[in-house]
């Protein structure tokens, strides 16, 4: 598509996308969802690109393939199962550690955060996969 005020609001939208899967990702973790949910709005980010550019000049742009999002993406889910094998747990049973940050206080952070991570970035490169092998970019 051709649109200069689709081009134009490309920009504004892809900022309010990435904002609002961030946004998913932190309130997601202790929620159904977060991970998923945020993946799927980061991805819409790049594929609103792709309607207002196109895709070939989007996937020239994209700095990480999507196979190396789903890479990424699945070995941050292992590494959240590590925690808990280590401390003899069952599978994926969460493990928190507390962090005090001097400004914010104490903060929890757990092994459930980690695998939502994980799914974000996976999903993110599946769907980036998926836009891309539906309009068979090379």
């Amino acid at each position: 598509m051709n649109s200069i005020i689709l081009q134009i609001a490309a920009k504004y939208i892809k900022a309010l996308l990435i904002f609002f899967a961030v946004i998913a990702l932190l309130r997601g973790h202790n929620y159904p969802g977060g991970g998923f949910i945020g993946g799927l709005l980061a991805a819409l980010s790049v594929i609103f690109d792709g309607f207002a550019f196109s895709v070939k000049q989007v996937r020239k742009t994209l700095k990480i393939s999507p196979e190396n999002y789903i890479a990424l993406g699945l070995f941050i889910v292992v590494l959240s199962f590590i925690p808990s094998v280590l401390n003899q747990l069952e599978l994926m049973q969460g493990v928190w550690i507390k962090l005090q940050i001097p400004l914010l206080g104490e903060i929890k952070l757990g092994t459930p955060f980690l695998f939502d991570i994980g799914v974000f970035f996976t999903v993110i490169g599946v769907t980036l996969l998926f836009l891309f092998s539906l309009t068979k970019v090379e």
